[in-house]
C-alpha cells in the first residue's frame, strides 16, 4: 500500500482541478502538502478545505518562486515530491498570435517550471520525486494551440534530460500527460458554456472510454510516481487519456 507519511510534496497550481485533487490524495496518503496558487483567496480557500498549507506564488514571476522555495525551506527544511502542476492555456490561430499570448503562455508552462524546478532541486531530498503535468496537446496537433502545445512539448523534452541530469541523486523526474480531463480549465479559456459542452460532447466521441478523465483519476497517477512503488521509474511520461491518443477513427 502506498504510504507517504511524513514526506514532503509540493503541488503548483494546487487551488483547482488536478492540483487540488492530487494535493488532496497526496494529503490523504500522509503526506505534508504545500500547495500553491496566484489568486490569494483561492488559494487560501483551497488550504483550509484540504487542511494543507498554502502560499501564494505566480510561477511566471521568478522573484515569487525564490520566495516560494525560500518560505517551504523555512517551514519544512527538506522536500521529497514535487508536482509542476500549475499552467496556463489559451488558444489562437498562428495568423493571429499576438507576442502577448505566446509570453504569458511560455512565461508560466516554460520558463516558470524550468525556473521552478531549477531553485527547489537545492531543498530536494535524495530519492526526490519530481512530477510535471504535461499534456496530450504536445503531440495532437490540435488546431490553434501551437504555443501551448510547444510549451507542453518542451516540458517532455526537460523531464528526460533531468533524469538524466539527477540521477545521480537518485531523484526521479517523470511526466504525466492528460487527455481532455473535467476541470475548470474549460471555462477558463474564452468559450462559453455551450461551447464547452459542444466541445466536450465532440471530444468524448473521440476517447475510447467515451468520456472525460476526472482530476482524481490523474492524481492517482501522481500519487503513484510520487511514492515509492514507482521506485524504479524515471524519465518517462506517463499518458492518462481514455485511450484519445491512440484512437485514429471516430466511430
Amino acid at each position: 500500500m502506498i504510504n507517504l507519511t511524513n514526506k514532503v510534496a509540493v503541488v503548483t497550481g494546487g487551488n483547482s482541478g488536478i492540483g487540488y485533487a492530487s494535493a488532496k490524495e497526496l494529503a490523504a496518503q500522509g503526506a505534508k502538502v504545500i500547495i500553491t496558487g496566484r489568486n490569494k483567496e483561492t488559494t487560501e480557500k483551497a488550504a483550509s478545505e484540504l487542511g494543507v498549507t498554502g502560499i501564494v506564488a505566480d510561477q511566471s514571476n521568478t522573484k515569487q518562486i525564490d520566495n516560494l522555495v525560500a518560505e517551504v525551506k523555512s517551514k519544512f527544511g527538506k522536500v521529497d515530491v514535487l508536482f509542476l502542476n500549475a499552467g496556463v492555456a489559451s488558444f489562437s490561430p498562428v495568423e493571429s498570435a499576438t507576442e502577448a499570448h505566446y509570453d504569458t503562455i511560455m512565461d508560466s508552462n516554460v520558463k516558470g517550471v524550468y525556473f521552478t524546478v531549477q531553485k527547489f532541486i537545492p531543498i530536494l531530498n535524495d530519492g526526490a520525486s519530481i512530477i510535471f503535468n504535461t499534456s496530450v496537446n504536445a503531440v495532437l496537433g490540435m488546431p490553434n494551440s501551437g504555443v501551448y502545445a510547444a510549451s507542453k512539448a518542451a516540458l517532455i523534452s526537460l523531464n528526460r534530460v533531468l533524469a538524466v541530469e539527477l540521477a545521480a541523486r537518485k531523484i526521479r523526474v517523470n511526466a504525466v500527460s492528460p487527455g481532455p480531463v473535467a476541470t475548470p480549465l474549460y471555462g477558463k479559456v474564452g468559450l462559453t458554456e455551450e461551447e464547452v459542452n459542444g466541445f466536450g460532447t465532440v471530444l468524448s466521441e473521440r476517447i475510447l472510454l467515451k468520456r472525460f478523465g476526472q482530476p482524481e483519476e490523474i492524481a492517482n497517477v501522481v500519487r503513484f510516481l510520487a511514492s515509492d512503488d514507482a521506485s524504479f521509474i524515471t524519465g518517462s511520461e506517463i499518458t492518462v487519456d481514455g485511450g484519445f491518443t491512440v484512437n485514429a477513427i471516430v466511430y
